[in-house]
C-alpha cells in the first residue's frame, strides 16, 4: 500500500525528552499494579504459566466465536497478564540553548550572526557545550513464554542505555534484547523471573479475514494498560518494507501501542501494533500491525540464533503483467519475472534473465511480493524447488539458497585503497556514507550507502528533485555501499541499453524510489 499521506506514517510509540537527569519526563499514570483483575482469574493466569499453557479464551473452555460478543471483558481479562509496559532509557546530548538547526541552514547563518546562545560558530563568551539529557520512550509488548520472552517493536527499544518491563499486576523487572529485526520492525526481549510468566500464543493471520473482531492492549501515549476493540479493515497492507504484511485494523492505536499485540476472539495474537497514518498524530481509525506469520517467524530465529537467517536466492524481478505474458505467449496469471541474475544461488541453478517463476517449494508465486516472502521465510542453505516458464516450456530446477544477511553484508564496507573518496555522476556528487553521515541525517548509524553531496542544478538529478543529504541505499533493486558499487550498475544499466536507472533513496528516513536517467558523460573521480 501507497501511504496516503507518506509523512504522517507514525510508529506508534511515545517518545518525551526530558531537561537534566533526575526527573521523568514521559507521561506515566502512576499506578503500581492494576487492581481490577478478580483474584481467581489472576491465579488462573498464574496456574497456566506454571503448566506451561497460553492465556486465551480457548484455553479457558470458552468456545470460538467470530460473532460479535456482547462484551470483549472476559477477553481481556484471560490476556492481560501477557501483556507489558515497556519503558526505555538513553542518554542524548542536545544544545544548553537555542534552537537546532542543520549546519548550512539559513537560520543557523542568522543567528550565528547576531550572537544566538549556544550556535556553533557563535561570537566568544557565548555557551558552547552540550550537556547530556535523559530521553524516555513508552511502548507495548506480550509475553510469549513462561521463562520470559517478549515481543515489542524494534523502535520502541532502539538505542535503548535501560529497559524496563511493567506487568499488569505491577511488578517491573530489567529486560535485555535478545535479538533485533529493522526489516520487520520486530524485537525480543528476556526478563528474568523466578516464578513462570503468564504468557500467549501467536494465531494464523493468514486466517484472519477483513471484518473479524480484533482486541489491542497496550500503553497509548503513557497511560497505562488499555484496551480497545475493532475490526479487521484489511489485509496484506504494504507500507515501505520489503517483507511488510500488515493487518489494518479500525481499533484505536496510539503512540504507545507499538508491540502490543492484537488479539483475535480465541486470545490469539494476530498482529503487532506497528503504525497508525495520521494528519495529526492520533488515531483517525487507520491502525497496521505486522501480520503474526510474519512475526513469529522473525521471533523464532531470533530465540534460536539471535538474528534473522532469511533465504536469499539472488535475483532481480518484476511483476508479470497480462500484456507482458501475451507478448511473451505464456499462459500464466501471475509470477515473477527475472530481470536480471548476477552471481549467486540462482546463476548456479541455471535461472536465466527472462525466466518466469510460477511456483516455489511448492507454492504458487502470485507476484514478486509473494516470492520475496517465500524466499526469505526459507531456511538459509535449504534445497528448494523452483518451477519456471522458459519460451513456453515449464522446466523444474533445484537451488540452494544462500543466506540473505551475508549476501547484502553485516558491517560497515571497508574502502578498498584506490577507491575515490567522492565521484561527480549524473550531476550529483556522491561519497561513502560513515556512522557519523548517518547520525547527522537521522539514520542508524550502521546504516550502508552512498550520500548525496551535491546536486547540479541543471543536472539530471536536480531535474529529479534530487538534493543534498539523500542517502543512495539501492540502485536497479541491487544494494550499493561504495562508490564502484554505483558505477557498476550505471555501467550495467548503459550496457543493456536502458534509458535510465531506478534508485533508491532515503530521506528523512523515509524511503523514496527515483528513475534517473543516465546521460553520456562517465563518471567523474
Amino acid at each position: 500500500m501507497k501511504p496516503l499521506f507518506p509523512r504522517h506514517i507514525l510508529t506508534a510509540s511515545a517518545l518525551a525528552l526530558v531537561v537534566g537527569l533526575g526527573h521523568a519526563g514521559a507521561q506515566q499514570v502512576v499506578d503500581p499494579a492494576n487492581d481490577d483483575l478478580p483474584p481467581e482469574v489472576s491465579q488462573q493466569a498464574q496456574d497456566a504459566a506454571d503448566a506451561n499453557q497460553p492465556l486465551g479464551m480457548e484455553a479457558n473452555g470458552a468456545p470460538p466465536s467470530q460473532v460479535m460478543p456482547g462484551s470483549f471483558a472476559d477477553l481481556a481479562e484471560q490476556v492481560s497478564p501477557a501483556v507489558v509496559n515497556i519503558t526505555t532509557t538513553s542518554v542524548v546530548s542536545q544544545p544548553t540553548g537555542g534552537p537546532s538547526f542543520p549546519e548550512g541552514s539559513p537560520f543557523s547563518d542568522l543567528f550565528r550572526e547576531f550572537g544566538f546562545p549556544g550556535m556553533p560558530g557563535g561570537p566568544e563568551g557565548m555557551p558552547q557545550q552540550r550537556r547530556p539529557q535523559r530521553s524516555n520512550a513508552l511502548g507495548s509488548g506480550f509475553v510469549i513464554s513462561a521463562d520470559g520472552f517478549i515481543v515489542t517493536n524494534n523502535h520502541v527499544i532502539d538505542g535503548a542505555d535501560q529497559i524496563e518491563v511493567e506487568f499488569y499486576s505491577g511488578q517491573r523487572l530489567p529486560a535485555t534484547v535478545v535479538g533485533t529485526d529493522p526489516n520487520t520492525d520486530v524485537a525480543l526481549l528476556k526478563v528474568e523471573s523466578d516464578e513462570a510468566i503468564p504468557f500467549v500464543r501467536f494465531g494464523d493471520s493468514d486466517s484472519a479475514r477483513v471484518g473479524d473482531w480484533v482486541l489491542a492492549l497496550g500503553n497509548p501515549l503513557g497511560q497505562g494498560f488499555s484496551a480497545s476493540s475493532g475490526i479487521v479493515s484489511a489485509r496484506n497492507r504494504e507500507l515501505s518494507g520489503t517483507y511488510d504484511d500488515y493487518l489494518q485494523t479500525d481499533a484505536a492505536i496510539n503512540r504507545g501501542n507499538s508491540g502490543g499485540p492484537l488479539f483475535n476472539l480465541q486470545g490469539e495474537v494476530i498482529g503487532v501494533n506497528t503504525a497508525i497514518l495520521s494528519p495529526n498524530g492520533g488515531s483517525i481509525g487507520i491502525g497496521f500491525s505486522m501480520a503474526s506469520n510474519v512475526v513469529s517467524q522473525v521471533v523464532a530465529q531470533l530465540q534460536e540464533f539471535g538474528e534473522t537467517r532469511r533465504g536469499w536466492l539472488g535475483v532481480m524481478i518484476q511483476d508479470v503483467t497480462p500484456e507482458m505474458a501475451e507478448a511473451m505467449g505464456l499462459d500464466v496469471t501471475g509470477g515473477a519475472m527475472i530481470t536480471d541474475v548476477p552471481e549467486g544461488p540462482a546463476r548456479d541453478a541455471g535461472l536465466l534473465t527472462g525466466d518466469v517463476i510460477t511456483a516455489f517449494a511448492g507454492t504458487e508465486v502470485a507476484d514478486t511480493r509473494a516470492l520475496v516472502r517465500r524466499v526469505a521465510e526459507a531456511p538459509a542453505g535449504e534445497t528448494a524447488q523452483i518451477v519456471v516458464m522458459r519460451e513456453g516450456d515449464e522446466l523444474t530446477l533445484d537451488v540452494t539458497l544462500g543466506r540473505r544477511e551475508t549476501a547484502q553484508g553485516g558491517g560497515t564496507p571497508e574502502t578498498p585503497d584506490d577507491e575515490p573518496s567522492e565521484s561527480d555522476v549524473l550531476g550529483m556528487s556522491v561519497t561513502v556514507l560513515t556512522p557519523e553521515m548517518a547520525t547527522e541525517l537521522g539514520a542508524p548509524r550502521d546504516a550502508r550507502g552512498l550520500v548525496i553531496t551535491g546536486v547540479d542544478p541543471e543536472g539530471p538529478a536536480a531535474e529529479k528533485g534530487l538534493a543534498a543529504g539523500d542517502i543512495i541505499t539501492d540502485v536497479n533493486q541491487q544494494t550499493v555501499a561504495t562508490l564502484s558499487d554505483l558505477t557498476d550498475r550505471i555501467d550495467e544499466a548503459r550496457e543493456a541499453g536502458r534509458r535510465s536507472v531506478l534508485m533508491l533513496i532515503r530521506r528523512g528516513g523515509e524511503p523514496l524510489f527515483v528513475a534517473l536517467p543516465l546521460t553520456d558523460e562517465a563518471p567523474a573521480e
